[in-house]
């Protein structure tokens, strides 16, 4: 068996058991999409979405300092390829540049720690996107918000890109309010 912790473990005469929740890894994207695929969806979006709520507005901030000039293009890129596609129900389109935003972001911080997050915080979009736990169009006010954070970032303003990263993680915890109570 791999150093990773799964759901379940193989052995020889034995077959295949499942293991107690407690020795899952929570933060594996597989273990992620089935647990978003249950019924307890509500629980584990908020529970992900705290994690983003401590972790991506710090990660913007260090971001606007660490970022390089083609991270910034491609959060430039991403942001306006969110408003591109934030009208017509295009979420599919849209999903495709909000994870790759939050990608670079979590990457353009310098933290491996945060990088390694963007397969959660991928897997969560998605999953919200799949569950059907966004609206039909994506709220302007938060695709807007997308925009600001990378002109912050691109300016080397870390207070204002962490301030707005965390004023999209709680519009995200409201949305959930709303659409997953």
């Amino acid at each position: 068996m791999s150093d990773r912790s799964w759901t379940w473990a193989s052995r020889r005469r034995v077959g295949v058991t499942v293991r107690p929740a407690e020795e899952w890894n929570v933060f594996d994207p597989q273990v992620i999409h089935w647990r978003l695929a249950g019924a307890d969806r509500p629980r584990q979006l908020r529970s992900l979405t705290v994690l983003r709520s401590a972790v991506e507005p710090v990660a913007a901030g260090l971001a606007a300092t660490l970022a390089t000039p083609e991270q910034c293009a491609r959060l430039t890129e991403h942001a306006l390829g969110m408003v591109a596609t934030s009208r017509g129900q295009q979420l599919d389109a849209y999903l495709v540049h909000d994870m790759a935003f939050h990608r670079t972001v979590l990457n353009a911080s310098g933290n491996e720690m945060f990088a390694r997050l963007g397969d959660v915080v991928a897997e969560v979009l998605a999953g919200r996107t799949e569950h059907h736990v966004m609206f039909a169009d994506p709220d302007p006010a938060a695709v807007s918000l997308h925009v600001r954070v990378g002109e912050a970032i691109r300016e080397r303003d870390a207070a204002r890109a962490e301030s707005l990263t965390r004023e999209i993680a709680t519009g995200a915890m409201a949305e959930l309010d709303v659409l997953a109570p």
